[in-house]
């Protein structure tokens, strides 16, 4: 189990057990499972019976609005940043919360490092897990870094900055 972030900046441990992309859909380990989308669409009906939790990670090249039918269906997403550069899980994130509505815990997992927190928060990420080489203490910071921000977002959808009246 891997120390998580939130996004009020607490840690805590995670109980999720984040399966590999190359996970076989016919042999799940037992307990709270985040697997990835297409062993979730593999074994949908064997995980659900199941009883525990389960969750789904979307991978950069996936669409979230693929998860549509299913979101009622799962008490997390993960959406994975293969590397810091890659951007596609902010829009994937946006996308969950205010297009369809996911109010579920929303997860950033992958090359998640201390300089995307504020954002990644912004989008509408609950919880962050740090690589495994950054110190989770100093990556609490990352949520404060910035007084205000110049644009509309998922968690503050007032009248951005640029608009308001000084």
């Amino acid at each position: 189990m891997q120390n998580l972030l939130t996004s009020e900046g607490e840690t805590r441990t995670d109980d999720w057990t984040l399966l590999p992309r190359d996970v076989s859909a016919t042999e799940l380990p037992t307990g709270d499972l985040i697997v990835p989308f297409r062993v979730w669409v593999e074994a949908r009906t064997e995980l659900l019976a199941r009883g525990s939790r389960a969750g789904v990670w979307l991978a950069s090249d996936e669409q979230a609005e693929d998860l549509e039918p299913f979101l009622a269906e799962l008490a997390i997403i993960a959406i994975d940043f293969p590397v810091f550069s890659d951007g596609r899980g902010y829009s994937n994130a946006r996308i969950l919360r205010e297009r369809l509505g996911y109010d579920g815990e929303l997860r950033a997992v992958g090359d998640v490092l201390r300089d995307q927190l504020f954002l990644m928060r912004r989008c509408g990420f609950d919880s962050f897990a740090l690589r495994s080489d950054r110190n989770a203490a100093q990556a609490v910071s990352a949520l404060a870094d910035f007084r205000h921000a110049y644009q509309h977002a998922t968690i503050d959808p007032g009248v951005p900055l640029v608009r308001r009246d000084h």
